[in-house]
Order: structure tokens, then sequence, then C-alpha cells
């Protein structure tokens, strides 16, 4: 099982702004808590997320050498791929693919053809400096915008993303309910299909039934998931209020329950604590 935190997705749902040296003090916290993989923040416009404007200067600031974390960062154009080359503590780049075509406009302000550019750029920063790509599907179960939705949808533009080179997809619902049955699926489906991807649940819930929900990805063989702790963010651009995130303290607790091994470990910091 594989945990990603992720305290941008925390941050940027926030009205106000933290203090850069709180950030640094509590993303140093994540990492030295043993999650496979932090998200440390995002290369995208401070005047629509202004609670990221200073994702670099929290990067540069944090001490890695004592820990097995490995960071990424996301980016939603070539400039924060590019921006992101020389910075040695990232080893994922994230960047954010909708499958809706009006959700990707509205997100990004891009259609498909221009994220497919972004992403090929981003493929090729990667490959010249062994850093890894995740490319986040999001509105991965449906929309509510009406365009085009099916499974065989997913799948056309996983092969799509395999034959570039992409091995990473979380799936994402963003601002619509869903229930533990699509996630099964959509997982079943995919799963079995491209055996050379790494599928991930990236669940935006309001906080009912997440425990079938993660029971449901499980059980099509998701081991991947990304939490927030507190369960808190969501996408500030959905045009949806915010549903929130996987809780990290939920699946922490159903993981232990189930005896399902993760690297968190007793000894790191108290992560109960780090919700305050």
């Amino acid at each position: 099982m594989k945990i990603i935190e992720s305290p941008r997705e925390a941050m940027q749902g926030l009205e106000l702004i933290i203090p850069t040296e709180k950030k640094i003090s509590y993303i140093q916290n994540l990492l030295d808590s043993g999650f496979d993989i932090l998200e440390a923040g995002s290369i995208v416009s401070p005047r629509l997320i202004p609670q990221m404007a200073d994702s670099l200067s929290v990067l540069e600031k944090l001490d890695v050498s004592k820990t097995s974390t490995r960071i990424m960062m996301l980016v939603v154009n070539k400039k924060g791929a590019e921006i992101l080359e020389s910075y040695d503590k990232v080893t994922y780049l994230s960047y954010p693919f909708s499958v809706s075509q009006h959700f990707q406009q509205l997100n990004l302000n891009a259609t498909h053809d221009q994220s497919l550019s972004t992403i090929d750029f981003i493929q090729n920063t990667c490959a010249k400096t062994g850093k890894e790509s995740v490319i986040y599907f999001s509105m991965a179960f449906g929309n509510d915008f009406g365009d085009k939705w099916s499974p065989d949808l997913l799948c056309e533009w996983a092969e799509t993303m395999y034959n570039m080179g992409v091995r990473t997809i979380p799936l994402s619902n963003v601002s619509i309910e869903i229930d533990a049955e699509k996630i099964s699926q959509v997982f079943s489906l995919l799963i079995p299909e491209f055996p050379g991807i790494e599928f991930g649940l990236h669940l935006h819930t309001a906080g009912k039934n997440w425990k079938q929900k993660v029971e449901a990805a499980y059980a099509a063989g998701c081991r991947r998931f990304d939490t927030v702790l507190g369960g808190l963010g969501g996408c500030p651009l959905s045009g949806s209020e915010l549903m929130g995130n996987l809780n990290t303290l939920n699946l922490i607790a159903w993981m232990d329950e189930k005896e399902i091994q993760h690297r968190l470990v007793s000894g790191k910091p108290n992560l109960w604590a780090l919700t305050g």
C-alpha cells in the first residue's frame, strides 16, 4: 500500500494564507512521518491560488537528508515543469488531466490537445532529469457538465497516456459524489487492462461512506491512495463547494484494522497532533 499525503490539497482550499515558516515546519513533520510520497506544493498562478505562491520557497527549505519520503509537486503548464527541472528534491511531477473537456477548460484553461502537449513536455523533462510523471485523471468517474463519459473512454485515455510513457494515473472524482459500485467498476476494468500502469484513488468525499469506497477500490486491486490530514481541501476551481479529501487518519485506522502494512511507523511525529 502506498499513501500519498497532500498538504497542497489541504492548503489550497483555505481562505487564509499560512505563513511560509509554518508551512515548512508542518511539511517537514510530514516528511519525517514515513509517507511514501508527499505532494509539497504546486507551481500555479499566485493570482488564482495565492495559498501556493510560496511553494518554491517552502521546497528550498525542506530537509530531505533523513527521509525516504519522496516529494511530488504539481504543475499545470510547461513553464512549471521547466522551473522544477533543476530541483533534485522533487521526484515526481504531477499534472491534472481531466477526462471532461469542460472541466479541463475550467480548471486549466486548456483543451485536451493543449494538455497532451504539456504532458509530452513533462514526459521529456522527466526523461532528462530522472523524475517521474503522475498524471491525474479528474472527473474519472463521471461529470456534471454533460460531457461524454464511459468506461471505454477511460480506457482510451489510459491507452493514450501509456503510449506517451505515463506509468502512474490516480483517478479523481473532484466535485461529484460517487458510490462504491462505480469505483469497483472503474478499477476492475482498468487495472487488469493496463498492468503496466499504477492506478490510484484520489477520493474527494464529504465524509459519508468513505470506508465502503476505500474497500471497493482495494478489493478491485488499487494499492495507491491519496490522503489529507483532517480531510481538508478540494479543488477551488471546480465551481462547486469543496468536498474535502479522504482523511489520512481514517485510512490508517482502516488499514490497521485490516492488518494491511504501511510505512507509517510508531515513533514518528504524531499525525493526530499535526491535525491541530
